[in-house]
């Protein structure tokens, strides 16, 4: 599972660090880098999956564009930009990965690539304690700007076995079925694993009201939720369905009876979303399908959805989380994100402006919280912690952190910790 995200030189970040646990928050004013951030999560994810990286910047047919294209990728003025992860394969073992990409013109080519595998001592309680040793299991020489090919060098005990590889794909797709040895094999399939399991989830309501073919696997604006759950297995979905409408039940006034998804059509091969509602107290529940629910709802549903369906370490990525619910639901989101999310191994990154819903997070949310801002000094996009705010006391004094942040008085806090920071390295030079 990716435990760390590093951003150098991407869009408006000089150099960051976004921790990721099993549910991380990010908060920030408009255009603080917070998008941004996320978008790095879907070019790794798209290079991972063997997409070119000028594609996986510029989209294609089946994609769309990662914000800002190619033309933005590496920050201004320069041109080459680095992302990586850090890795948890086990207890005692963690994988860092980097990947340089290098704009010219139109294009993005690689510029360098590295792996390196890292490991820690075990104490008696199971936990990792100090660094144990590292190794760097792939790395690549400097090339020739215009050259179509890099030389990756493969972990040998020695000086790293070299191969030619295309510059138009990461080298880490590339290795992916070739014979390497184990260690690097495992790092490979670690790292590959993580990258490909993120999923960037982005409901739109007026796509859900559509009926869905049958599928295996969530579409990111879940367009296809009811062809999700009508394609499971007969006792798989009656249980999904049992969770859904569990939560769903506790969004409206009265009580929502039944969440379910059902085949149509004379070979049914497609699916449509149906919840049953009890706003009478006499006669049966109407059944409403989902050109009848409201945004809210609909966004709710495949939040839980894509939780309930998503594979073990994954992570799943929803920009806006709580779009489109009423505030007072903010608790319940929050309860079933933590709940489901820990239930089936799947780690849980949001953003939010709400209020509502950082309220709800109370203190002990606080180490797993993220502040986005742009440093005054320099513009730059700066990732801070918000338990590393050293007037975080004093600002917890004063109120709750949603209403600490919808006062600006968090990244106010930060931006001056910058500015004084700025002033002392003036005056020491």
């Amino acid at each position: 599972m990716i435990t760390e995200l590093r951003l150098e030189n991407w869009k408006s970040y000089e150099n960051a660090s976004l921790h990721i646990d099993p549910l991380s928050v990010l908060i920030g004013t408009n255009a603080s880098g917070k998008s941004n951030a996320l978008d790095a999560l879907l070019l790794l994810n798209r290079l991972a999956s063997g997409v070119m990286l000028t594609a996986a910047l510029k989209g294609d047919g089946t994609q769309a564009p990662v914000r800002g294209g190619v033309e933005w990728a590496a920050r201004q003025p320069g041109s080459v930009f680095a992302l990586g992860v850090v890795c948890r394969a086990d207890e005692i073992t963690d994988y860092e990965y980097r990947l340089e990409g290098q704009i010219t013109e139109s294009r993005c080519d690689l510029y360098s690539e590295q792996m390196t595998r890292i490991k820690y001592r075990q104490g008696k309680d199971g936990l990792r304690k100090a660094q144990a040793g590292s190794i760097k299991l792939l790395r690549t020489d400097v090339c020739a700007p215009n050259s179509p090919t890099i030389i990756a060098r493969l972990y040998n005990e020695k000086q790293g076995t070299p191969r030619q590889l295309s510059r138009a794909h990461a080298v880490l797709h590339q290795l992916v079925g070739q014979k390497l040895r184990q260690e690097i094999q495992d790092g490979v399939g670690a790292v590959i694993s993580a990258l490909r399991d993120i999923f960037i989830l982005d409901p739109i309501p007026s796509h859900m009201r559509r009926f869905s073919p049958l599928s295996d696997r969530l579409e990111s604006d879940a367009s296809n939720v009811a062809g999700v759950l009508a394609a499971l297995p007969k006792d798989k979905q009656q249980e999904i369905e049992g969770v859904l409408t569990q939560y769903a039940s506790q969004l409206p006034e009265r009580d929502i009876q039944r969440v379910y998804a059902e085949t149509v059509g004379k070979f049914n091969s497609d699916a449509m979303l149906y919840c049953e509602e009890r706003w009478l107290d006499q006669g049966p529940p109407p059944t409403v399908d989902a050109r009848g629910m409201s945004d809210g709802t609909l966004r709710f549903l495949a939040i839980l959805t894509a939780l309930l369906t998503r594979p073990k370490d994954s992570l799943l990525v929803i920009e806006e989380v709580d779009n489109g619910l009423h505030p007072s639901r903010a608790r319940l989101l929050l309860d079933m994100l933590k709940a489901v999310g820990t239930q089936r191994g799947v780690d849980v990154l949001v953003t939010t402006h709400n209020p509502a819903l950082l309220d709800a997070m109370g203190t002990e949310m606080v180490p797993f919280i993220s502040v986005a801002n742009r440093d005054p000094a320099t513009g730059h996009s700066v990732l801070t912690l918000l338990e590393d705010i050293a007037q975080l006391p004093k600002l917890l004094a004063q109120g709750p952190i949603g209403r600490l942040s919808s006062q600006g008085l968090i990244e106010k806090s930060i931006s001056t910790a910058q500015i004084a920071s700025a002033q002392k390295e003036i005056e020491f030079e």
